[in-house]
């Protein structure tokens, strides 16, 4: 992968070229954004190069581990694994930091100097976003779907917003509502109201889930098969919240020619909108002539319980306790409910031999969300089971 002019700074490398300081200045002439960098598609996925970003960020610490996961009961017959998306960055961890090395080249390609999105009030992705648009000098408004929008003393210091914060984010409170009909067109007001002011805003979509973030995870599929994971893996489950993660997993396996079977666990709306929404993507790419989301996606409903970001006590006791057998926590909106709905559906299949697997070896990929954990939702359920304090007395 290539620095964008790189042909025109001899053979130093990237690094080289910053450290002496030429590089910026041989960029600089060309008009060209020293950051971006030339993406090269993946072997798998050659024809479609037509439809690729040509530039990407290097924002996120990859490739992330494989390790065996041990989960709060055995299984018999089965082996789980997980991939560590929670593991690509500090404040810039989980699933959306991939897509966004490709949106957030869009924006700087298009010389965009405002990023617009949203999300709810403890959104991964408008973190992720504003925190990774402030280390490119972007500044950030996020639209954040609230029950109590008028009163901005609501939203706390707790989680994700604890970090919007932090980072000076421009947040606006907006009352629940759903995002083709309520948010895409606030955002598209907002955006109008930055360009009155002189500003040149880019507008995300919700999860960074479109015809561009999708490539973060056909890259990641590339990741896995360096891997090895068909070797070795049966079926690979993912969460699905607003559908490109997923996508970008089934189709880069789909254009391997691996074996290898892709479940999304929903923990919002349904299969039917999902399929719909990965469709699109597979008809953006010039694939709806030979495959379609049904054929290499199986997504698995009922395990949202009473909702998107509402949790049980069934699913915050699961979260406690696979985090205190595996040492690896998962947040109670995305991928504590999508693991509690893969372990069940583990479990039916080995007790009764019939279920969504088709073999016995499976990868979990955690997308992240470790800062959902902490809007104190969770607090009450860390009780004596799962914590051990007491006073040291000396013999």
């Amino acid at each position: 992968m290539r620095s964008i002019g790189s042909d025109f700074c001899g053979f130093l490398s990237p690094f080289s070229w910053q450290v002496l300081g030429r590089r910026d200045l041989v960029c600089a002439r060309m008009n060209i954004d020293p950051r971006l960098l030339e993406y090269e598609v993946p072997e798998f996925a050659s024809r479609l190069k037509d439809k690729a970003p040509p530039t990407k960020l290097s924002l996120a610490m990859v490739p992330t581990p494989i390790q065996r996961f041990r989960l709060p009961e055995e299984i018999d017959g089965f082996e789980i694994f997980v991939k560590r998306d929670d593991m690509t960055g500090s404040t810039l961890s989980g699933n959306k930091i991939r897509k966004l090395e490709f949106i957030l080249a869009d924006a700087l390609e298009k010389k965009a100097d405002t990023i617009v999105t949203c999300g709810g009030i403890q959104s991964n992705f408008c973190r992720i976003t504003a925190l990774a648009a402030k280390e490119l000098n972007l500044q950030t408004h996020v639209l954040l779907r609230s029950p109590t929008p008028s009163d901005k003393r609501s939203v706390g210091n707790q989680g994700n917003v604890f970090l919007h914060k932090l980072n000076g984010t421009t947040m606006h409170l907006v009352k629940k509502q759903a995002y083709l009909t309520g948010l895409l067109p606030k955002m598209e007001i907002l955006g109008e109201q930055l360009s009155s002011q002189g500003l040149s805003p880019y507008l995300i979509a919700i999860g960074g889930s479109d015809t561009v973030g999708l490539w973060g995870y056909i890259e990641c599929w590339k990741e896995l098969l360096n891997q090895n994971v068909p070797g070795f893996i049966t079926d690979v489950v993912v969460t699905i919240g607003s559908g490109g993660t997923a996508a970008g997993l089934a189709i880069g396996n789909y254009l391997s020619g691996s074996k290898v079977k892709m479940h999304a666990i929903s923990v919002c709306d349904n299969a039917q909108i999902f399929h719909e929404h990965v469709n699109e993507m597979i008809e953006f790419l010039g694939l709806s002539n030979e495959t379609k989301s049904e054929d290499i996606l199986n997504i698995i409903d009922g395990y949202k319980g009473r909702g998107y970001a509402l949790s049980t006590n069934e699913e915050l006791d699961f979260i406690t306790a696979a985090s205190s057998t595996s040492g690896v926590p998962t947040d109670p909106v995305y991928t504590g409910k999508a693991l509690r709905g893969m372990f069940v559906e583990i479990q039916k299949q080995s007790q009764t031999g019939e279920g969504h697997f088709n073999g016995n070896k499976i990868l979990f990929v955690h997308t992240g969300g470790i800062f959902g954990l902490y809007d104190g939702q969770i607090e009450p359920f860390l009780g004596d089971s799962t914590v051990r304090v007491g006073t040291f007395e000396e013999d």
